[in-house]
């Protein structure tokens, strides 16, 4: 994603914050609201800083914006509002909210919002539960939209008139949401690193965001058939199937070509994702066993010939190449070496390595790919890669999972989407595989580096590592949910909340 400074709010602590509020204090007090006589520092130190509790947004290493809260009497207001707590509700604690500013650039609303937010819930927990504050005429809609209730009369002159306002705490937690939305809006994205969806190329959008074309139109099939050979060059595939749908939907219409084999075989796993597999077969009611490792640990190969041989009856194989969860990259070479000297058809789920590295599908009877991960493009796509001869099974197979039934169609039995396809035409189009594949390995070489320099545990060991996913096992004193979303208000989105992560504490790039 694009990288820019990300805004940060936060009580002011470090020298230099205090040095930006007193020269914002200048700027706004001075220059922009005549309060205070100009000097030649432009910096203006409050009379009661000692005092204040300052909030702050920070962009960058700019301050954005700033309010300064103060509990100790008397208040300002004590000094332009003659007995002032007539008009306040009894029995409260209360704070004043002064010093309210925020750089032109920033007003938009939401950095007046967090600030108070901030501001308030920090002498929330102190025990306060009245804010007063001396708003600018000027933002009296913003003021009241936020709760603030306006009392007594105007104070100030000139252009400096400001109307006295309270905020209750029970007022606060009703506008809760709005003042503390969800992390997403709080802070700019910096990076992600999820597995999906993509932040795709600006060419990818504007193809997306085309006019929808009809699916049988001639346009559209000389377009869907350019895709197709794409995606078949991507990989050393003879043919693909494109199907409108997730990952899920590919990898039961491999499960579909399985079931027409009526032969035994074998599920792989050694992680999450390996386990869906297992879980695909058995829906579909497939005969197999299952070679299981524990999560992280790589297949032992000769182990896995050697029961293929006391079997005999094992006409093909399912596993993941790319164990998502774990890291883990299956050995591609030494499966298609066991199913090549045993006639043995292998099926793999590619959705996490095609588009991250290298992937020849030579000799691979079956394998699942989406578009939303490592294509980036939109997700929505699916697609399944083969080198033989499919033929319809209606009587055997539902028409959404029979590719038979697509090959015969010109892979368009139903309506498709031609902004999806459109749109991963032009990822797929765009890219420069070599130079992708090879920043991807170096990069991670790199961070794989660095983690273990910070003493941190990655599960997937170098030697069966893949190049784009790193799971890191967190020791069980660091909440893997807690680290989550710290880097998440960092403005780093990092897979954490997934069920089978949460469970390990893991976290993963």
């Amino acid at each position: 994603m694009k990288s820019e400074p990300l805004l940060r709010f936060r009580i002011a602590s470090e020298d230099w914050e205090l040095e930006a509020i007193h020269r914002l204090n200048y700027k706004t007090f001075v220059e922009e609201i005549p309060q205070h006589a100009r000097n030649p520092e432009q910096r203006l130190v409050d009379k009661f800083h000692a005092e204040n509790t300052y909030a702050i947004c920070l962009h960058g290493e700019q301050l954005a914006g700033m309010v300064a809260g103060r509990a100790k009497r008397p208040f300002s207001l004590d000094q332009k509002v003659a007995n002032l707590d007539q008009y306040l509700p009894a029995g409260r604690r209360v704070l004043e909210v002064r010093l309210l500013s925020v750089e032109k650039d920033f007003r938009n609303g939401f950095v007046f919002s967090k600030l108070v937010g901030l501001l308030a819930q920090h002498f929330r927990d102190r025990g306060y539960d009245l804010a007063i504050i001396s708003g600018t005429v000027l933002q009296l809609k913003l003021y009241k939209h936020l709760g603030f209730i306006p009392f007594g009369p105007v104070v100030g002159s000139g252009e400096a008139q400001f109307q006295p306002m309270y905020l209750t705490l029970e007022t606060f937690i009703q506008m809760s949401k709005v003042l503390s939305p969800p992390s997403a809006e709080v802070n700019r994205i910096l990076a992600s690193y999820l597995p999906g969806p993509e932040d795709v190329h600006d060419e990818v959008r504007k193809a997306f965001e085309k006019g929808p074309v009809s699916h049988r139109s001639a346009a559209f099939n000389t377009d869907f058939r350019s895709t197709k050979r794409l995606l078949c060059e991507l990989v050393q595939a003879k043919e693909v199937e494109i199907l409108l749908g997730s990952g899920s939907l590919a990898n039961d219409a491999v499960g579909g070509q399985i079931s027409l084999l009526q032969q035994p075989g074998l599920v792989l796993s050694n992680g999450e994702f390996g386990d869906r597999l297992l879980d695909h077969a058995t829906r579909l009611s497939l005969p197999f066993d299952a070679v299981q490792m524990r999560w992280g640990e790589p297949f032992d190969y000769g182990a896995i010939r050697k029961r293929i041989e006391r079997s005999g009856d094992v006409s093909w194989i399912w596993a993941a190449h790319c164990e998502t969860s774990t890291g883990i990259l299956n050995d591609l070479e030494a499966l298609r070496t066991i199913c090549a000297a045993k006639q043995i058809k292998l099926c793999l789920d590619c959705i996490s390595s095609i588009g991250t590295m290298p992937v020849d599908l030579q000799g691979v009877y079956l394998a699942s790919c989406v578009s939303g991960k490592a294509l980036a493009s939109f997700p929505g796509l699916s697609m399944v890669f083969y080198h033989h001869e499919i033929a319809p099974a209606p009587k055997q197979l539902p028409r959404y999972l029979d590719l038979g039934y697509y090959a015969a169609e010109s892979g368009v039995p139903f309506t498709h989407s031609s902004n999806l396809l459109y749109a991963l035409q032009i990822a797929l189009s765009r890219t420069c595989w070599t130079d992708k594949f090879r920043q991807i390995a170096e990069v991670s070489a790199w961070l794989r580096g660095r983690l273990r320099e910070l003493g941190l545990q990655i599960v997937a060991p170098d030697a069966h590592a893949a190049p784009a996913v790193v799971s890191i096992a967190l020791p069980p004193e660091i909440s893997s949910r807690s680290i989550g979303l710290l880097l998440k208000k960092a403005g780093y989105l990092l897979s954490y909340n997934s069920s089978y992560l949460l469970k390990r504490n893991w976290i993963q790039i």
